[in-house]
């Protein structure tokens, strides 16, 4: 048990009947609390040379839980990285007013129009470039909903192509990003998106907004080059990452919490020290609502036509599967602790699968051949 479980069990019930948290908060979290339970089935593997056995239990494969929220951010980063086109692209991170935050909060499915006003933005900087060639880039969306200190903070990050493809097969490169005109277009398309569904009641302060921001809301921006040796590890680090490692919780002490992090504003070293239930009420106010697409896809990178097909790759197909490889659960160990967890302790040999268990229940090797056959025997039959 990890120090996030060891928490979230003690004050398990105070979170239940203070907090009185969302259906999908308390389903991320009875998930995480169990990730690695052996109760809840897992794999039998065996050495075929000196016999010993070795149970695996299954994970919880919950984003919410820092072990399997890592591993989710690799198999998405590698997935976004196959997308990417060989250029050279823009990280922008969208910022909101901070009277903002509370109207998301409350309504969480006011975190759409935050994607709206990116999406709109952007192919409206590109749009205007040469109107008629309608050049579009490509760009990958990111919600992030928290800071580093962990409070109630949306943004978007966004990576944009620095080029735009055009309907006539044509690629525009672009060196300058125009920021006035992205700080003021984000601030109009958002509040505009926020009053349609808030209604007059909004005006207020969509006003004040208007005073306080008078150039726009601030938007951060900077190149980053598109190199297929650094583009995953890019991606890793600032798209689709957990909400907080265990490694920056330093220390629990059965009431408070204590954490750290480096300040953004300076990136100053800062600890932190909160009650359990406050920690928790951090945490657990990040967990998204069940099927909310935290990652989104824009211009050339949504869609799917035969012209995009041929735009030059950063990462080329024929590299897709070693990549893919580095995901999976032996050799991610392998590249994370440096130890093979099939490999036999006695002699060295690597184990074998023999059977797997569900919830106290055998599955044996034959019946899970028998099914994956008769799945199979179905698809060709309907198709």
């Amino acid at each position: 048990m990890n120090i996030l479980q060891k928490i979230f069990t003690d004050h398990y019930e105070e979170m239940v009947y203070i907090l009185h948290p969302r259906t999908s908060v308390i389903e991320n979290v009875d998930k995480m609390i169990n990730c690695g339970n052996p109760s809840f089935g897992g794999a039998m593997y065996g050495c075929p040379d000196c016999g010993k056995m070795k149970f695996v239990p299954f994970r919880c494969h919950s984003r919410f839980c820092p072990t399997c929220g890592n591993k989710y951010s690799m198999e998405r980063t590698t997935n976004m990285s196959f997308k990417l086109i060989n250029v050279t692209h823009r990280h922008c991170v969208f910022t909101i007013d901070e009277n903002l935050r509370s109207f998301f909060l409350k309504d969480r499915s006011l975190l759409n129009c935050l994607f709206h006003a990116v999406k709109s933005v952007v192919s409206r900087l590109f749009h205007k470039m040469n109107k008629s060639k309608n050049f579009t880039p490509g760009f990958i969306m990111v919600l992030h909903t928290f800071g580093r200190d962990l409070k109630w903070n949306p943004h978007i990050h966004c990576l944009i192509s620095e080029g735009g493809y055009s309907d006539d097969a044509y690629w525009r490169n672009v060196k300058h990003f125009n920021y006035t005109f992205l700080r003021n277009a984000f601030r109009t398309a958002l509040l505009n998106e926020l009053e349609t569904h808030l209604g007059p009641s909004f005006k207020k302060v969509k006003a004040a907004c208007y005073k306080n921001h008078k150039h726009g809301f601030y938007v951060y921006a900077r190149s980053q080059k598109c190199d297929p040796k650094i583009v995953t590890k890019y991606l890793g680090r600032y798209l689709g990452r957990p909400v907080i490692a265990t490694s920056r919780i330093d220390n629990y002490d059965g009431a408070n919490v204590t954490f750290h992090y480096n300040r953004h504003e300076d990136n100053e070293y800062v600890t932190e020290t909160v009650p359990a239930l406050e920690f928790i009420e951090r945490l657990i106010r990040h967990i998204p609502e069940k099927h909310f697409k935290m990652i989104r896809y824009g211009g050339i990178y949504a869609r799917n036509r035969d012209i995009d097909k041929k735009l030059f790759r950063a990462v080329p197909r024929e590299k897709h599967h070693v990549l893919c490889s580095f995901n999976k659960w032996r050799s991610a160990i392998l590249h994370a602790f440096g130890y093979d967890p099939l490999r036999c302790d006695e002699c060295g040999s690597t184990m074998l699968f023999l059977e797997l268990y569900y919830r106290h229940k055998r599955v044996s090797l034959e019946k899970m051949y028998e099914k994956a056959m008769s799945r199979s025997r179905g698809k060709r039959s309907s198709a």
